[in-house]
């Protein structure tokens, strides 16, 4: 029989529970309200980017090729990335550049990583208030933002973000409950990873260090043997395919150190004017990098605030939470292995030390492993044996002034951000084109020129910066591309920086023709220049009224070509290597009579009429 104490104390017991379950289930709807609240509030940034410079290379690529090992498994630059290039692959059959598609998916990839951050911090510290702070901290910080104005970014980064906290959510419950099923689960997700970022390793490296830490650790040598056994066959298969993919420029990676200097400036730079200031809301102002894309341009001072803002918020950590070294080590330690060293070794010496130190995209996948750090840095595990190194202040809520702070930073840096003109002036150039390319007669000729360079840069993808690669696959078979014009080429048309077609002309000399046509025969005719070509490849356009069809000789100093002439009024064009003040022509076979001669470069004509009339988007 209970006597009445018994009885009181299960009362007080259920209540206690009751309570509990009542705070859990406030702290999971606070925090999902918070994931739902930053996808309106980052929609209004993702809606308005577009594909750019790598991504439409990776589309294309994906068109020329089949779903095979060799296409899926080519590390670009440092990075084996089949997931994305399958879904670039089917992403160019599904309509090409289809934006509202790849909005769809990041906002889709930004849930489902808030909702395993929510998920992981309720696992590992219970559901408790305190978990909404780093919740916070990942759902605003800027560190994240230029990523999400990128196609191919948002394809590698978004999915490690979903993965780390799920592999150690099922790592967390293995280590609690012992069950196979959840180290399973722990690779699965690593192993997703994997199949979309080359950092994705350090996630059971992590997890090493979590359980070194703050779990349990008897009993553990099978699941570090598997562990170990999964890392081992991803190097493996990785080291094997980056030093055999061949590269764009036709070689393959040959990995190099930096000069010593150069390191540790781009290191410090992106730490310093990185790392630490878009932790705490920053940079506050940003460096545009042409029209939809920018750099982190944090302010002197305000990189010096922050490193000690920094410095502060550690000190404490260090002073009160048992082990809070250990986490950020695993935050340094991340920083440098998985954000540093790659970037050391692949690009540095080509960005240099601004370019590299300045990106955010690099250092994108950090604002995950912060979110845990700051966890495990301020908040007791659930389960944790003595947390603290001595009792917490009375002032706990001292924190909470410099959250709001940060938080209005980080709405500030992202405004700033969304600012930009971002997608727009590409979408326009795209779309416009993709109307020409409807508009104009069934195999046109069209010259093969570069897109601008706000569209690609033909200094990083080459080939894959033509008008071909880009624009091809909007009207596949529907016109003719030329790199070069020879011959008598009917109306070419070519592409001006708005994405209009256009009449080709030739930009540069002109020997104007006289009241009558010159005759050409088999013996060379000189024709003085108004002033002198220097040495280069150069388009000539020769209009003529010939008797009969014939083959003209150009020539401009040591360069020569060959191209027909037709019957009748016409024009031929030439393209010619070579330098001088005079042109000469001769023909092989019937005689010719030449007319009005230009040397030079095609280009829109000035006073054609453009296909469409004015830009899609203004």
């Amino acid at each position: 029989m209970l006597s009445r104490g018994g009885i009181a104390g299960r009362k007080d017991d259920g209540v206690a529970r009751a309570g509990q379950a009542v705070r859990g289930d406030v702290v999971l709807a606070a925090g999902l309200l918070m994931v739902a609240a930053q996808l309106v509030w980052k929609f209004e940034l993702v809606r308005r980017t577009y594909f750019r410079q790598d991504d439409f290379m990776f589309i294309a690529r994906g068109l020329e090729q089949s779903l095979t090992w060799d296409y899926l498994m080519r590390v670009d630059y440092g990075h084996m990335a089949p997931g994305p290039f399958a879904i670039q692959w089917l992403m160019g059959r599904l309509g090409g550049y289809n934006d509202a598609l790849a909005h769809g998916v990041t906002m889709c990839l930004l849930a489902a990583a808030g909702l395993a951050l929510l998920r992981l911090l309720t696992v590992l510290f219970g559901s408790r208030p305190a978990i909404l702070v780093p919740l916070g901290f990942f759902l605003l910080t800027p560190m994240t933002i230029p990523s999400l104005s990128w196609w191919s970014v948002v394809l590698g980064a978004l999915p490690f973000q979903v993965a780390v906290p799920m592999a150690l959510a099922s790592h967390v419950l293995y280590t609690r409950t012992r069950r196979r099923r959840h180290a399973v689960a722990a690779v699965g997700w690593t192993l997703f990873a994997m199949a979309f970022y080359v950092k994705s390793p350090f996630i059971l490296v992590m997890a090493f260090v979590l359980t070194l830490g703050w779990l349990a650790r008897d009993r553990m040598t099978r699941v570090w043997l598997f562990y170990g056994g999964v890392l081992a066959a991803y190097s493996v298969v990785f080291f094997h395919q980056m030093f055999t993919s061949v590269q764009l420029t036709n070689d393959t990676v040959r990995p190099s150190l930096p000069d010593a200097g150069l390191a540790v400036e781009a290191t410090w730079r992106m730490f310093s004017g990185s790392l630490v200031p878009t932790s705490l809301g920053g940079p506050w102002r940003w460096w545009p990098i042409g029209e939809d894309y920018a750099l982190a341009a944090t302010p002197a001072p305000l990189i010096w605030a922050s490193l000690a803002v920094g410095a502060v918020v550690v000190a404490v950590s260090l002073r009160y939470r048992r082990r809070a070294w250990l986490a950020w080590l695993m935050l340094l330690g991340y920083f440098l292995l998985a954000d540093v060293v790659p970037v050391m070794l692949g690009r540095v010496e080509a960005l240099g030390a601004d370019l590299a130190g300045f990106e955010l995209r690099y250092i994108a996948s950090t604002s995950m492993v912060a979110a845990i750090v700051i966890g495990l840095a301020f908040i007791p595990v659930a389960g944790e044996e003595r947390p603290w190194l001595r009792p917490p202040p009375r002032w706990r809520w001292a924190w909470a002034p410099l959250a709001a702070v940060c938080a209005a930073g980080s709405v500030w840096s992202v405004t700033a951000f969304t600012a930009l003109p971002l997608g727009r002036n590409v979408e326009s150039y795209v779309v416009t084109a993709e109307l020409a390319l409807a508009r104009v007669p069934q195999d046109s000729v069209v010259l093969d020129t570069f897109v601008p360079l706000k569209v690609a840069d033909p200094a990083f993808f080459f080939q894959y910066a033509r008008v071909s690669k880009v624009l091809g696959p909007l009207a596949p078979g529907r016109v003719n591309w030329t790199e070069r014009l020879s011959g008598p080429v009917r109306a070419p048309l070519v592409f001006d920086p708005r994405g209009r077609l256009n009449p080709v002309d030739v930009k540069g000399v002109t020997v104007p023709g006289g009241a009558s046509c010159t005759p050409v025969g088999s013996e060379e005719v000189v024709f003085p220049l108004p002033e002198r070509l220097p040495g280069g490849e150069w388009t000539v356009l020769v209009t003529y009224l010939n008797s009969a069809e014939t083959t003209l000789v150009v020539r401009l100093g040591g360069g020569q070509a060959e191209v027909r002439a037709g019957r009748d009024l016409g024009a031929t064009y030439a393209t010619v290597h070579g330098e001088g003040g005079e042109l000469a022509l001769r023909t092989v076979g019937a005689p010719a009579c030449v007319g009005e001669i230009k040397a030079g470069q095609p280009v829109p004509a000035e006073h054609g009429t453009p296909i469409p009339a004015r830009p899609v988007l203004p």
